[in-house]
């Protein structure tokens, strides 16, 4: 089982990806670079970009000056947005999750973000927190 948020953790999120199609699908015709910073973990801070090209989908470690838009949020936010725990929405309306950015562009591309949820459900069994 991977780390959340752990290499081991974004490979198998990036295999995850790589063998949906109805993430290709979902993603077609989209470009879309969503860069989430996460406070507070185990291992410090963790930055990492979800990039959506063109039903390319992968999760990359690091920061992205380019991205559309950033997440700024802490370790038990992300917790709880990658189990299923708590909505974006949610932790947007209370303050737990700050938004930097294009926040139409996140509008624009709900259906393609949901799709890229979907992807986590066997992850998600699969994953430590």
């Amino acid at each position: 089982m991977a780390r959340f948020l752990s290499d081991a953790w974004f490979d198998e999120a990036n295999q995850a990806a790589a063998a949906s199609e109805e993430l290709a699908a979902a993603t077609s015709g989209i470009r879309l670079r969503v860069q989430q910073v996460v406070t507070g973990g185990p291992a410090g801070e963790v930055r990492y970009v979800l990039a959506i090209d063109d039903g390319d989908v992968r999760w990359c470690p690091g920061h992205d000056d380019g991205a559309d838009v950033t997440f700024t949020l802490a370790w038990p936010t992300a917790v709880a947005l990658a189990t299923g725990r708590s909505s974006t929405q949610d932790a947007f309306t209370s303050g737990r999750l700050q938004l930097d950015g294009d926040a139409a562009a996140l509008l624009g591309h709900s259906s393609a973000l949901a799709g890229v949820s979907s992807v986590f459900a066997d992850l998600r069994d699969r994953t430590t927190y």
